[in-house]
């Protein structure tokens, strides 16, 4: 009898995922690095405490004002330490928050970005999706405060969201530990390659424009071979994107 009631509970909200072990500020002998992006009020750190059990954020960013906060947990075999990066509405960098969070994702190289956004303002969010997509051929979508959107009977198709996207859409409800389970689950297997993402990117490019891409990727690709995404690089140096520029020629890294 005892046997049944724990297996019946087994997927219940208040249970964290199988293999789960939060690790709070441990973040020795990392196997994975993943970092939190998302708009602000999205409830990103209700995700990032509920994967590390951590209740606050603490430190700053290096040389800058901008909070960070820095967690991990170990699932299966593997620890991953995780990175809250500063909520943003996009990564055109007209901000510390907006510099920070876009700099972290192409020079930091995480194994992983879960992207969290507000499943009841979801078309308002996908802004900062598609543009991290530009930059990152690994990523997860966490589509968090599903209980409000049910209250508010908001019905959203996961699947075709996550075929669109070309990346794996996990529903949760963080503050309720819904769906963490999942998401969880869905981090490692793209962190090791059981997933492989083939993120949605800007197709609709002018010949002309397509052409000096191409160009100018070939040569950055020759002076950072390193670098995730020359492409993408390539459309801000065009759009003379100075932090960009600046970034290459210091050889920055967050």
């Amino acid at each position: 009898m005892e046997n049944k009631t724990k297996n019946a509970c087994d997927g219940c909200s208040q249970y964290s995922a199988k293999g789960l072990k939060k690790l709070g500020v441990n973040t020795e002998n990392i196997d994975f690095v993943v970092a939190l992006a998302g708009n602000p009020n999205t409830g990103k750190s209700t995700v990032f405490n509920a994967l590390t059990g951590l209740r606050q954020h603490t430190g700053n960013w290096p040389g800058k004002t901008v909070t960070r906060a820095e967690g991990a947990f170990e699932y299966g075999t593997k620890k991953y330490k995780l990175v809250d990066l500063p909520g943003t509405y996009s990564l055109l960098s007209t901000s510390q928050d907006e510099e920070v969070a876009r700099n972290f994702i192409l020079f930091g190289k995480p194994d992983v970005t879960v992207i969290i956004v507000d499943a009841c303002r979801l078309e308002r969010n996908l802004n900062l999706v598609l543009q991290i997509l530009e930059i990152t051929d690994k990523a997860v979508l966490c589509l968090n405060l599903m209980d409000e959107a049910k209250r508010r009977n908001i019905h959203i198709d996961e699947r075709t969201l996550a075929r669109d996207l070309g990346i794996p859409v996990v529903p949760t409800s963080a503050r309720f530990n819904e769906g963490i389970p999942e998401l969880i689950k869905t981090i490692s297997e793209v962190a090791n390659g059981s997933i492989i993402c083939k993120p949605h990117r800007i197709k609709n490019v002018p010949d002309n424009i397509n052409k000096a891409v191409q160009k100018l990727s070939v040569e950055i690709e020759k002076q950072f071979p390193t670098i995730p995404n020359s492409r993408w690089i390539a459309f801000r140096l065009l759009e003379g994107d100075s932090h960009i520029i600046n970034a290459l020629k210091t050889g920055e890294l967050v």
